[in-house]
């Protein structure tokens, strides 16, 4: 809701304080103030959706991620997934750097959305992670991702989501100048302001290119693409059963996360519809940094729901990019000077 309008609000007004974002739109303040925006009118949809469609399965793909499940589970009754690409693509980009066939790659993630771990990659039952540390020597291979390789190299295991979107999830890499020209890189590789600076662009180009379609000016390719949407409607219709990674509530489903948050795990998909599957435990330090998170998580929707402003507070103070260049006095003071510059688009409750 009403992102363009605000996206330089996310990404300045933070800077002035230290928190530099390259993403800024799922977690850190672009992440909170864009949910504060967007969760009002989400909570509208869902009881559209209640009174029109009772009986609908609703698949979410915006972002924030997490947050949007998190809320909508808490407020309505419908079954809720949301569904991202961030474990597909990063498995086949796993298999790249491995220089092995993408159906050779055996492999198992879980965690929270654009912060999975792969904690399972193996090749005909061997371990493939000592080869991926011998092929980042290669620096053709390392600068693809340094910072996801970097998190590998000292955490023991390859995170999904770009480098420069975990970048953002960490309190490692963007804290200090330094860090940042050692570790970021040009685009999605970690450049300060990335989607700030181009997603106006992005998003006037993609109007344009679906008035192209929309016009006959341009055909439009029919093609399947690794999206999970169709498989889930074709699964439930067909009850030829499907496995997607989805993001579900915790029910016992990992278990060193918060319950009853949002974690993101391999689902069976038939005719019965989402079916989540346990995981397990992740290895505690794999745990500590999503722990954080769902804590934000839990603070921003409790903020929402019950239009509590200093749970919205609280969820910016728990944030580890955020606490890592900010004190608490400073982190108040950014949160309402965000709120002034975004005031005509914030819910009611913020403002007072």
């Amino acid at each position: 809701v009403a992102g363009l309008s605000n996206v330089r609000h996310d990404f300045d007004i933070p800077l002035k304080y230290g928190v530099d974002q390259c993403i800024g739109d799922t977690i850190g303040p672009g992440g909170l103030f864009k949910a504060l925006r967007t969760l009002p009118a989400w909570i509208e949809i869902l009881t559209d959706v209640e009174h029109l469609a009772p009986q609908a399965l609703v698949m979410n793909y915006t972002n924030p991620m997490s947050l949007t499940v998190l809320t909508g589970l808490r407020v309505s009754s419908l079954p809720i997934v949301g569904l991202c690409h961030s474990i597909q693509s990063t498995s086949r980009v796993l298999a790249k750097y491995l220089d092995i066939p993408y159906d050779q790659l055996d492999w198992r993630a879980a965690g929270i959305n654009h912060m999975a771990w792969f904690t399972r990659l193996e090749r005909d039952g061997e371990d493939q992670y000592p080869r991926l540390r011998q092929r980042i020597q290669d620096p053709v291979i390392y600068e693809q991702d340094p910072i996801r390789f970097e998190i590998m190299l000292h955490m023991g295991a390859f995170c999904t989501e770009s480098s420069g979107h975990i970048s953002e999830y960490m309190a490692y890499f963007r804290k200090r100048p330094d860090l940042l020209k050692l570790y970021t890189r040009p685009a999605y590789r970690g450049e300060s302001g990335y989607y700030a600076n181009n997603w106006p662009t992005w998003r006037r180009q993609n109007d344009e290119r679906i008035q192209s379609y929309l016009s006959g000016a341009k055909e439009y390719q029919m093609r399947r693409s690794e999206e999970y949407a169709s498989y889930i409607i074709e699964a439930i219709e067909t009850n030829h059963p499907a496995v997607i990674n989805g993001n579900v509530m915790n029910t016992g489903l990992i278990d060193n996360l918060p319950q009853n948050g949002i974690v993101e795990v391999a689902c069976l998909i038939d005719r019965k519809g989402i079916q989540p599957t346990h995981f397990g435990s992740l290895p505690t330090h794999l745990a500590m940094i999503p722990q954080q998170h769902m804590a934000f998580h839990d603070l921003v929707a409790t903020a929402v729901i019950e239009k509590d402003r200093e749970a919205a507070v609280h969820a910016l103070m728990v944030d580890p990019l955020t606490t890592a260049v900010c004190s608490l006095a400073e982190i108040r003071q950014m949160f309402d000077e965000m709120v002034v510059a975004e005031q005509k688009d914030l819910p009611e409750f913020l403002l007072n």
